[in-house]
């Protein structure tokens, strides 16, 4: 008797498929083809901007196919804050800065419910500040 290998190595067992019909249905996207451009998109920029420990932490939550498109970008020397990251985005796909935050947030907010709490936070206080929202959390910030 033979063991099967699953075809995904993420924690919460969701495979690239599963990742883009939550994708899909999160964000009203029409087609399965138009969430997996969105999704490439989104993560290859979160690629540019995460690094470190975190980096190599969330890759491997995510579905292989996911996490290479992640782990494919170089790192940027200094991350954009969240608007910055959501224009920079936008400019590189030729869509609207309203289309891209759509698509950011909906995005990033599957990327949450994969990476736990803890990872999140350490990856939002490794961030410039913006990113909290794109993540679907609150964020909150001292008074001067």
């Amino acid at each position: 008797m033979t063991t099967q290998q699953k075809p995904c190595r993420s924690t919460a067992g969701m495979t690239f498929e599963q990742m883009l019909e939550r994708v899909r249905y999160e964000g009203a996207y029409p087609t399965r083809a138009q969430a997996e451009q969105r999704v490439r998109a989104v993560l290859a920029a979160l690629g540019r901007q995460v690094t470190g420990d975190e980096r190599v932490e969330l890759a491997a939550r995510l579905p292989y196919a996911a996490a290479a498109v992640f782990t494919g970008e170089i790192p940027a020397a200094e991350p954009l804050t969240g608007w910055d990251f959501v224009k920079d985005l936008a400019s590189r796909t030729g869509a609207t800065v309203a289309t891209t935050r759509w698509d950011t947030g909906t995005v990033l907010r599957v990327v949450a419910q994969l990476a736990d709490e803890e990872l999140l936070s350490r990856i939002l206080a490794q961030l410039p500040s913006g990113y909290a929202l794109l993540f679907g959390r609150a964020e909150l910030i001292q008074a001067a």
